[in-house]
């Protein structure tokens, strides 16, 4: 029992920063500004890892690589510690730290499809509003233009969370043909 608590603490802190690095990397893919609220909250959980970083990974056209490679440090510690609570298995942690990475960014899309057709329903001028879209859009975008809208209804966010759960169940199957 004291192992799953402590395994879904560590799921939860490790999901938030490493959630928090993916967010700071495709917000600044997507040159979406940090003056507001979603951007301040980006900053607030991952600043203390990113920036340390930013001094040895410089960023490659707009990939941020600390972002990114901050992500993969958050999974590493928290399969680290989990590895270390349970004993052995020590040569599984890249692998389980990518695959834990490759998880937390398709269920932050998943999180940000559904806030965003939520958001869609009602109408709002909020800035957390325009921040959501921005970074939705671009995603919806390509599935618009296969799945046009049916009777005025926009069923796209609905078919890429089809896909986001398709992809999560590969990404699983991948997981468990690596460790086996």
């Amino acid at each position: 029992m004291l192992y799953q608590i402590l395994s879904f603490l560590l799921d939860v802190v490790g999901g938030l920063v490493t959630g928090a690095c993916l967010l700071r990397l495709y917000m600044q893919r997507q040159r979406v500004p940090f003056g507001n609220p979603v951007g301040q909250l980006v900053f607030a959980f991952s600043d203390w890892l990113v920036l340390p970083l930013r001094k040895l990974l410089p960023a490659v056209a707009r990939w941020d690589l600390a972002s990114l490679v901050g992500a993969l440090l958050a999974q590493l510690a928290q399969y680290l510690a989990l590895v270390l609570m349970a004993g052995g298995g020590m040569a599984l942690l890249p692998w389980l730290a990518l695959f834990g990475t490759l998880r937390v960014a398709v269920w932050g899309l998943m999180a940000l499809v559904i806030v965003y057709a939520v958001l869609s329903w009602v109408p709002t001028r909020s800035v957390i509003a325009g921040v959501v879209a921005r970074l939705a859009e671009p995603l919806l975008a390509p599935v618009r233009r296969l799945l046009p809208t049916l009777g005025g209804i926009d069923l796209s966010p609905l078919l890429l969370l089809v896909l986001l759960q398709v992809a999560l169940i590969v990404l699983g199957n991948l997981q468990a043909g690596v460790f086996l």
